[in-house]
């Protein structure tokens, strides 16, 4: 959990706008929700590496240099993150980490970095050798740095890494980047994760939850496939979206990262954001992401998902989400929710969290879970517990 720059920023970053956000995080009780890290993204280095071939920060933007940002950081209780890119070159032309992993490792290590983003871009030379041998290189190299420094993999979904990324990373991009539309992906972006062409940088949110019906098995704690960042309160969603957005990467098990401009935040924005009932289901003791139940799910309208909980009195969460164009009544049999039958109905509370309510024992409702009237693009997140 935390806050990373891209998003808003894109590459305009400067240690003022970090250090002003970090205090916003504190301030507006993040920090006390369990976001933890501040990750600058593309934007921080120098054009040029130094006379002894270390990275350097922009000079302009980042006067003070980043073990004095990672003092600051560190001094109001979260970590600190870094880009950088497995290529000769990153995104925009700034030096990648490509025969230089041992000393950029050691030099990340040297400022006090806590976390390491490693993009994809500029592999020209590099793109000679596999994928997955250019990211474990400095996978190894940050094994020997002497800190501890979270590894997150950013190859867009590039040749499956669910079957590879937890040899040597913590967490993985399914896809390519997220755009900032519920719905609308951008020109030729393929909607299901098994494709060559991953969606660069256009893909939406629906088709983020798409993907993972087929990789929600992969997740387990140790490596957490990532489903990019938020854009929660980026002003291109309705309350709903951003509800449905919050929930799915919560209950799903990706990285909760803000990409949003979190000082310029409305209300609403916020408090999804900061909803703990939410944020338990990410952080929850088991570990497990929801499934796809297509049997009992209509595709182009209603998808149905489910997990199990072990935290506290938590035991199973659903998501209903309603993705057609208008209203629908949802109703969900307890024959098809795996081990529900099972439940002794009486014993078991259901509380339907984004409306803050509860609706009774699991008995009162029946065979099955009617929903009225969700709004279109609205998810019912159902909690149920144990006494």
């Amino acid at each position: 959990m935390g806050w990373n720059s891209w998003n808003t920023f894109k590459a305009n970053i400067d240690q003022n706008l970090i250090k002003s956000t970090a205090q916003t995080l504190a301030q507006k009780g993040f920090q006390d929700a369990g976001y933890s890290y501040v990750l600058l993204d593309e934007g921080w280095q120098a054009a040029t590496r130094d006379a002894s071939g270390r990275q350097q920060p922009n000079a302009t933007r980042f006067p003070d240099g980043i073990k004095s940002l990672a003092d600051y950081i560190h001094g109001l209780g979260f970590k600190i993150g870094l880009y950088s890119d497995a290529g000769i070159y990153d995104c925009d032309f700034y030096p990648g980490s490509f025969g230089y992993e041992e000393l950029d490792a050691a030099t990340y290590a040297e400022w006090g970095v806590d976390y390491l983003k490693y993009d994809n871009c500029g592999g020209f030379a590099a793109g000679t050798l596999p994928v997955q041998e250019r990211f474990w290189r400095m996978a190894s190299a940050l094994r020997e740095s002497g800190r501890d420094i979270f590894y997150s993999l950013c190859e867009w979904g590039h040749q499956f890494p669910w079957f590879w990324a937890d040899q040597f990373s913590e967490s993985y991009r399914i896809s390519g980047d997220i755009k900032g539309s519920f719905a609308a992906d951008s020109s030729g972006v393929c909607q299901t994760a098994y494709c060559l062409n991953t969606g660069y940088a256009g893909v939406s949110v629906l088709t983020m939850i798409r993907k993972m019906r087929e990789l929600s098995r992969f997740q387990k704690p140790g490596s957490w496939g990532d489903m990019d960042m938020l854009e929660i309160g980026t002003g291109t969603m309705t309350e709903v979206e951003e509800q449905t957005h919050f929930a799915f990467w919560a209950a799903l098990k990706s990285p909760l990262i803000i990409g949003a401009d979190v000082r310029n935040l409305s209300q609403s924005s916020l408090d999804i954001l900061l909803n703990k009932e939410i944020i338990a289901l990410s952080q929850d003791d088991a570990g497990v992401a929801v499934n796809y139940l297509p049997d009992i799910s209509t595709e182009g309208q209603i998808q149905i998902w489910s997990g199990p909980l072990s935290s506290g009195k938590s035991r199973l969460v659903i998501l209903a989400l309603n993705y057609g164009d208008e209203a629908a009544d949802i109703k969900i049999p307890r024959r098809g929710i795996q081990g529900l039958s099972n439940y002794t109905a009486s014993r078991y509370t259901v509380r339907d969290v984004w409306g803050a309510k509860d609706l009774g024992s699991l008995g009162d409702l029946g065979e099955e879970i009617v929903l009225r009237n969700v709004r279109s693009h609205e998810t019912k997140v159902l909690v149920l517990s144990a006494p």
